[in-house]
């Protein structure tokens, strides 16, 4: 697992590039950064179907299908649960495993399909952000982790822990968009950032904790146990 960094700065050392900033939704389920998408597609959707092009209404009106479910955000109830690191994605476990310090890492794969608003996976302060541009290898590989556009945020929990975790753009994936700033205080669960189309978030999560999930497990951003503390942290 990574060393904590305790530098609060939200830009990349080398290149001085921030993510993007955004807002998370209002009233309606749906991402603010989708507008930008919608809307222009679906003005085509509708000039298609008034001039009776047929073909390019029906293709049109499938992919603002696809975008209204890419950028959907319905709400979530965070876990009763006092100590409980959720998952901060939607999408399926590509690895579960202990780390030689003795915590754990957890990587959720995000496919075109699932939901992209991330959520904090506890509640706490924001410390550190780092933003790192990057390629876009398909974000399934193992080595997408430390070449692909990333933004990496730590935070210490209100009970005084240590956390981080990463946003990692994919393959299709081109922009990382961070709700978030540093001394910001999240609830658990809060929205923090989305990725837009197709991308994962590798979880790193401190000695004591015992796992909940197991590779190839889906799960649901502020809802899914990724760890809870061990009942004797000796054997975590």
């Amino acid at each position: 697992m990574l060393p904590l960094r305790r530098a609060d700065t939200y830009t990349s050392p080398m290149t001085h590039q921030t993510a993007l900033t955004g807002h998370p939704r209002g009233r309606l389920p749906l991402a603010p950064e989708g507008w930008p998408f919608l809307i222009p597609t679906t003005l085509l959707w509708l000039l298609s179907c008034f001039m009776s092009w047929s073909v390019p209404a029906w293709l049109l009106f499938i992919l603002l299908l696809f975008m209204l479910n890419f950028f959907r955000d319905p709400e979530r109830v965070f876990p009763d649960e006092p100590g409980v690191f959720v998952a901060p994605a939607d999408g399926k476990v590509i690895r579960a495993e202990k780390t030689p310090d003795g915590g754990l890492r957890v990587d959720i794969f995000m496919n075109v399909f699932d939901v992209h608003v991330n959520r904090a996976p506890m509640a706490g302060r924001i410390t550190h952000m780092e933003y790192t541009p990057g390629k876009f290898i398909n974000a399934s590989y193992e080595q997408a982790s430390t070449h692909n556009e990333r933004n990496r945020f730590e935070m210490e929990t209100d009970s005084g822990m240590k956390i981080a975790f990463t946003q990692i753009a994919g393959l299709v994936a081109r922009r990382i968009v961070s709700y978030v700033s540093v001394g910001d205080h999240v609830a658990g669960g809060q929205r923090i950032g989305m990725i837009r189309f197709g991308s994962r978030v590798d979880c790193e999560i401190p000695a004591g904790y015992e796992l909940c999930v197991r590779s190839g497990e889906k799960t649901v951003a502020g809802k899914t146990i990724l760890a809870r503390p061990a009942a004797d942290p000796s054997n975590a």
